[in-house]
């Protein structure tokens, strides 16, 4: 296989196993075998450019999400006010879950920002998987 052919395939790979496609899937997609692809995984570049991508995926998954949260938290409010006992329960219920939600995860990332800072401070190396 050519070097541009390689390069090629492992696009085609990445972008396919970076969706969760499997390995017999991707091979098709990339018109090469198995092995290959159990042998491209093998390889830590090609597994950086596999997590990279996946990174990727992820990060912009959360900003389009984030981008829709606004309305989302505005139609729930508007909820609250609907002639339907059930829809205002189901909207308050909703709010209050998810308040607690948000919360617990603003506190953990606290947290787990402080002990970044420990590990660094003690000389250990702190992946970085946060967008």
């Amino acid at each position: 296989m050519a070097g541009g052919d390689r390069k090629n395939v492992d696009s085609v790979l990445i972008a396919h196993l970076s969706v969760g496609v499997t390995r017999a899937g991707a091979a098709k997609a990339a018109n090469v075998s198995e092995s290959t692809v159990f042998r491209r995984l093998q390889n830590e570049a090609f597994r950086r450019e596999l997590a990279s991508a996946k990174e990727e995926l992820i990060r912009s998954t959360v900003a389009r999400l984030s981008a829709s949260a606004t309305q989302a938290a505005t139609t729930l409010q508007r909820l609250l006010n609907a002639d339907s006992e059930t829809v205002q329960l189901g909207a308050a219920r909703a709010i209050l879950e998810l308040s607690v939600k948000w919360r617990e995860a603003e506190e953990l990332d606290q947290r787990i920002a402080a002990l970044e800072v420990v590990a660094a401070q003690s000389g250990n190396e702190v992946p970085r998987w946060r967008a």
